[in-house]
């Protein structure tokens, strides 16, 4: 091999080297890119990089990458079996909720909907109840709104802006003039059972029941048709556990509040 200088067309001088044996080349044939760049590692110019295998699976791994995906919507507790559960309320038809229970849980439920992007419109009889939240969440411009019954004004509900109302009208709520439609849940919070309960029980896609009197328990299970076990357990639900029926399926859930909804709301509780 003969080291040879060429001086290039402004007057400097480049150094190169030629004969057989460079980068591997035969005589007169330029080096390929593989090439130059060994030549320049063994020289000390740039280092190997870590050696990966190639990110590719076989037909028979595919199904291994298989995720287990459910319903979206709000994580209302865990089951009995420590498994979230999710209530969809924003939904492309009507759906009606109703909650036999405490504000606490109606509360929790209104701030995870207002989480996940919906808007809240709540129509109570007891404002200050829930301003503090309002005020926490940013004095209404983050998506909750509260008005006096009767007072809720159309929400223009779409697939991109859904809205969840909750009704706080106390024992014997009034019709609303806001109604469950497309993107527009109604969540109907009755504190114990009433002479109206069982028509809005009926008429509901969701039941929800928290600890009630045993006879209010025999009520709503003549409504629900509920087993004979599950009428027993509603006296005793501890706070914060909630029986979930809709149409056949029922569920118990456990509320667990996060460490904001506990500064906010409180522990779980029943009674108001």
């Amino acid at each position: 091999m003969t080291a040879t200088t060429t001086r290039t067309a402004g007057g400097s001088e480049t150094y190169g080297a030629t004969g057989p044996g460079v980068y591997g080349a035969p005589d007169g044939a330029p080096p390929s890119f593989a090439q130059r760049a060994q030549s320049r590692v063994r020289s000390g110019f740039g280092l190997i990089g870590p050696r990966h295998g190639r990110h590719s699976l076989s037909v028979e791994q595919v199904d291994s990458l298989a995720l287990p995906i459910g319903d979206d919507g709000v994580v209302v507790g865990v089951g009995a079996e420590g498994q979230p559960a999710v209530l969809g309320l924003n939904r492309p038809t009507p759906y009606d909720v109703v909650l036999i229970g405490g504000l606490w849980t109606a509360q929790v439920l209104a701030l995870r909907a207002a989480a996940t992007g919906a808007r809240v419109a709540v129509e109570t009889g007891r404002a200050p109840a829930w301003m503090q939240m309002v005020h926490a969440m940013g004095g209404g411009q983050n998506g909750m709104s509260v008005y006096d019954v009767g007072r809720v004004p159309p929400q223009g509900a779409s697939a991109g802006n859904p809205v969840l109302v909750v009704r706080d009208c106390g024992m014997r709520p009034p019709r609303g003039r806001v109604v469950s439609g497309p993107w527009q849940a109604v969540l109907t919070l009755l504190p114990y059972l009433s002479p109206v309960a069982p028509r809005l029980m009926r008429q509901a896609r969701l039941v929800g029941v928290q600890r009630v009197s045993p006879d209010e328990a025999a009520e709503i299970g003549r409504t629900m048709a509920l087993p004979r076990a599950d009428v027993d357990a509603l006296p005793t639900l501890p706070d914060g556990v909630t029986l979930w029926c809709a149409d056949r399926d029922r569920q118990y859930v456990m509320t667990q509040p996060t460490d904001a909804e506990t500064g906010l709301l409180g522990t779980p509780r029943r009674m108001d």
